[in-house]
């Protein structure tokens, strides 16, 4: 039997998100203390109402969200076996917070893992953002990501996408932005708010799953990010 790992944060009521983006909302919309009738038959159901941004919780970008160019893809038009690929996750635990990775780092992170970059793969960096940040207000400021170089070094392996846990692949301010716009100019995206990528390190190759909900239009979508291990 094949082992899965959940690699997504929980979605709940004020989940924590970009200071850029709306809140997430939760409300009881109904529940089982509200009789219903229907004909002769009474019972009791119970739904949720969610209000939050497409890039709520665990995401994946589209392109049309960093890149302005007419015809870049909307998280609906974005092929699914993007979302269904071969992966390997580097360990960058180690980098200070605020940090910006450099090619050099990733390098190494590479060589230590063992593995090499396939095109196509996913690549997930762990830089034990969860561990040391989640929780405290420094969760949506003081995160490490990747320098503007790391980024194209990850498109010159031929990647379609990175995932890191923080809520920017970059570290906060104009790095971010630049980050956004690399990505668009070198045809690749990335997830943001992933969980429990320190149990994937030292392990080697696995099965990325995380397919986004067909929003129309969408500039992201919240995504069950999966690491499958046969």
């Amino acid at each position: 039997m094949p082992e899965f790992i959940d690699l997504s944060r929980e979605i709940f009521h004020r989940t924590q998100t970009h200071p850029s983006h709306p809140p997430v909302v939760m409300t009881v919309w109904n529940d089982h203390s509200e009789k219903k009738v229907a004909g002769n038959t009474t019972f009791t159901s119970k739904a949720l109402s969610i209000a939050m941004s497409d890039h709520a919780g665990t995401h994946v970008d589209a392109p049309v969200h960093f890149d302005p160019r007419p015809g870049a893809l909307s998280i609906d038009q974005v092929p699914l076996e993007k979302f269904y690929t071969e992966a390997i996750c580097l360990d960058l635990s180690h980098v200070p917070l605020k940090h910006a990775i450099t090619v050099a780092e990733m390098e190494a992170a590479l060589a230590g893992s063992g593995q090499q970059i396939k095109p196509g793969d996913t690549v997930l960096i762990w830089m034990a953002t969860n561990e040391r940040l989640l929780g405290k207000p420094g969760y949506l400021h003081d995160f490490p990501g990747l320098s503007l170089p790391a980024v194209h070094w990850l498109a010159d392996q031929g990647i379609g996408m990175f995932g890191v846990e923080a809520i920017s692949p970059a570290p906060e301010g104009e790095l971010n932005f630049q980050a956004h716009m690399a990505c668009a100019e070198r045809g690749i995206t990335h997830m943001e708010c992933l969980a429990n990528l320190d149990k994937l390190v030292g392990r080697g190759r696995f099965r990325f799953i995380g397919f986004p909900l067909r929003i129309r239009g969408g500039t992201a979508s919240p995504i069950r990010a999966v690491a499958m291990f046969e």
